[in-house]
């Protein structure tokens, strides 16, 4: 599975050991950044361009992260088509995919630390969206919302 991966400088160290811990596990990392540390940078760089990749299919699914996991969360489901969480706990992670068809998962690096992280993205990576006629309906009237005639 091709995987993308980006953070800011919050989830910079995070992202690092996460990355090389998946490429042993032969998921296929993308890196969006950042590359280097530097506590002046702004996470809408990197996820934004992961989401995108995600929307566009480049990558199967995302891993965004940020301090806090917050703000990763909101500038990647600026993205039509993105469908983030906030997760911090394994049922979340799963039932995400499961029920709602999250493509990118969100993590803060100053909230969660890489083992609890690790198992975490393996939920999400395992999961499979079920395909429940209630699910898609859900879905779709989400998909109706990223229409530039979308209501209120």
């Amino acid at each position: 599975m091709r995987v993308g991966i980006a953070s800011d400088h919050g989830g910079f160290a995070l992202k690092v050991q996460l990355a090389e811990s998946l490429r042993g596990s032969g998921y296929v990392m993308v890196d969006f950044g950042a590359y280097e540390l530097d506590a002046g940078d702004d996470y809408p760089d990197f996820i934004v361009p992961l989401a995108r990749a995600v929307a566009a299919g480049t990558v199967e699914r995302g891993l965004a992260l940020c301090g806090s996991g917050v703000g990763a969360s909101v500038a990647a489901n600026k993205i039509p088509g993105v469908r983030a969480g906030l997760i911090h706990d394994v049922f979340s992670a799963h039932q995400g995919v499961e029920d709602d068809d999250m493509n990118v998962f969100c993590l803060g690096g100053k909230v969660i630390g890489p083992a609890l992280a690790r198992e975490l993205i393996e939920s999400f990576l395992a999961a499979r969206f079920g395909g429940a006629e209630r699910h898609k309906r859900r879905l779709a009237k989400v998909r109706e919302l990223e229409s530039p005639n979308a209501g209120p």
